[in-house]
């Protein structure tokens, strides 16, 4: 069996996928339509031709952008399924997904309507597909810490819908300090945490991301790998690192696929899960990143393995789930 067959079996989680950022242009373009919205393209071609960024910020613009179409609980639950039949299709079996609220509510839809259309979607995945799932609010870095302050608050009546908090957005110059109350507000509710942290920001972030909000989880963490001490400390910790591949690469995060820290985390000991961040705008679903980047940098089915058994053991599941969901990984690799 070629890795590529191996990898299109292999059961996995993805735990950092924004949903705005599976908004295909497809569907950007039936909504748009659906809701009377004026979008500054006049072809689904012309979408993906503008797609062509190459930092954070490019990309960021077009991003909220193309969240104006979503407007309705029709809107967020169309978009939610239509990414968990990707997943379904790459034998996903349990997500973790990031919403950010905010660009929504700034721009007058309403709380609920995010996040029971959203909601509604994964209940659909679930019965349909199988595919369990967890929503992750994530607070927007380039707004004030007031505003998340008062996103949680709007949040309050959803608690048990929310398995988490995250941190996304322009990284410089927003360091993890400046939401360290915030963060703390959410753990008091039970809320486990996640950080956006050295993508484009330094170590340092990494650090204050770790030591001032006391993350559960660290989203991206590249940059960790320019700091021995960080290395060992989070090799120690076993702090799983939700790695994207292809929006590294589309982000120039990385300039060639071959030169990504994957297999250097991997040898140092770091808890490396591999996801596809936001795969309309970067080029792939999370098979595409497994196999892209098996291929640049010669990951071996071992290491592919350990990687999806990374991914359930990172994961906010039970215990019991995933060890449960582990054993079907182990399964799968022994009659492969």
């Amino acid at each position: 069996m070629s890795l590529d067959a191996f990898v299109a079996g292999l059961p996995k989680a993805e735990l950092h996928l924004h949903i705005e950022g599976s908004l295909e242009p497809e569907l950007m373009f039936e909504l748009a339509q659906r809701n009377g919205v004026a979008i500054p393209y006049d072809s689904v071609e012309a979408v993906r031709a503008a797609y062509d960024f190459s930092n954070l910020q490019d990309f960021l613009d077009i991003y909220y952008a193309g969240a104006a179409v979503l407007l309705t609980r029709q809107d967020f639950e169309d978009l939610a399924f239509a990414y968990f039949q990707r997943a379904a299709a790459d034998n996903v079996r349990h997500a973790e997904i990031f919403f950010d609220p905010q660009t929504h509510t700034d721009r007058g839809v309403p709380f609920a309507v995010v996040v029971e259309g959203l909601i509604a979607g994964m209940d659909r995945a679930k019965a349909e597909l199988g595919v369990t799932s967890g929503l992750i609010l994530s607070f927007l870095r380039h707004l004030s810490e007031d505003e998340a302050f008062a996103t949680l608050e709007m949040a309050k009546p959803y608690l048990h819908h929310f398995i988490g908090v995250g941190l996304d957005s322009s990284e410089v110059g927003h360091p993890p300090s400046k939401f360290q109350r915030v963060f703390a507000a959410a753990r008091e509710l039970g809320l486990k945490l996640c950080a956006h942290a050295g993508e484009e920001g330094p170590p340092e972030y990494v650090r204050e991301a770790l030591d001032l909000l006391h993350i559960d989880r660290m989203d991206h963490g590249n940059r960790s790998m320019e700091d021995e001490a960080l290395i060992a400390r989070l090799a120690a910790d076993q702090m799983t690192l939700t790695v994207c591949p292809l929006s590294n690469l589309k982000l120039c995060v990385v300039r060639d696929l071959k030169d990504h820290p994957v297999p250097e985390m991997l040898r140092r000991g770091l808890h490396v899960t591999l996801n596809s961040d936001d795969p309309s705008y970067f080029g792939g679903y999370v098979n595409a990143n497994y196999i892209e980047l098996a291929k640049a940098v010669g990951l071996t089915r071992e290491q592919v393995v350990q990687l999806a058994k990374n991914s359930f053991e990172g994961s906010f599941l039970s215990d019991a789930d995933k060890a449960a969901r582990i054993a079907e990984v182990d399964a799968y690799a022994a009659a492969n």
